[in-house]
């Protein structure tokens, strides 16, 4: 009989938590699929996790402190950082799926699950660009939470609807290298200081 590892058994199931709720949301998610593709128990789910409304809630809070982490803003550095970014989406569209999902089953009023920390998070960004827009690196014209929202969803937005960028950009090599300079362009216009 193998040893146990508890560890190993929580990774499977975030692992199929994360494809599961990316392709089919809270309410489409099944705990039964996420225990089968992960080889665990039903009931592990629930005592590793909670609910599946938590277990998402934790997924989606991973994932996003994965991405703070793999691409931390630079506002002094803008082309990069959306470079950074928009490769980001690119390798990890289920970060964005999640998102849309959250904001399907969510909407725009009801309280998430653990917001206080999603503010925090944010909150530590939106401060990144304020002290960029103090050192005048950034314009001051646009306030900081809403630039950092616009640039998230300019370098984000190709992943989150790939077939629409394919239409009206193009699907070859030179489209996407065409629209991300384009992306680029965009946010350092955005972002210049002087306005």
């Amino acid at each position: 009989m193998g040893v146990r590892d508890p560890e190993a058994t929580k990774a499977r199931i975030f692992d199929a938590a994360v494809t599961e709720f990316a392709r089919f949301g809270i309410a489409g998610a099944r705990i039964d699929r996420i225990a089968s593709e992960a080889k665990a128990n039903k009931q592990l789910i629930y005592a590793y996790y909670g609910n599946k409304a938590e277990l998402f809630a934790q997924v989606l809070e991973k994932k996003m402190v994965d991405l703070a982490v793999s691409v931390p803003i630079d506002a002094d550095d803008i082309d990069g950082w959306m470079d950074r970014l928009i490769d980001y989406h690119s390798t990890h569209p289920e970060v964005l799926r999640l998102l849309f999902w959250e904001g399907i089953e969510y909407g725009s009023t009801e309280e998430l699950p653990h917001e206080y920390e999603r503010q925090a998070h944010y909150d530590r960004k939106v401060a990144a660009f304020e002290e960029a827009q103090a050192r005048g690196v950034v314009t001051s014209a646009i306030p900081a939470p809403d630039m950092l929202f616009m640039l998230v969803a300019l370098a984000g937005w190709a992943s989150a609807v790939p077939q629409m960028r394919r239409v009206l950009v193009g699907g070859e090599d030179a489209d996407r290298a065409r629209l991300r300079a384009s992306v680029r362009a965009a946010a350092r216009r955005l972002t210049a200081p002087g306005d």
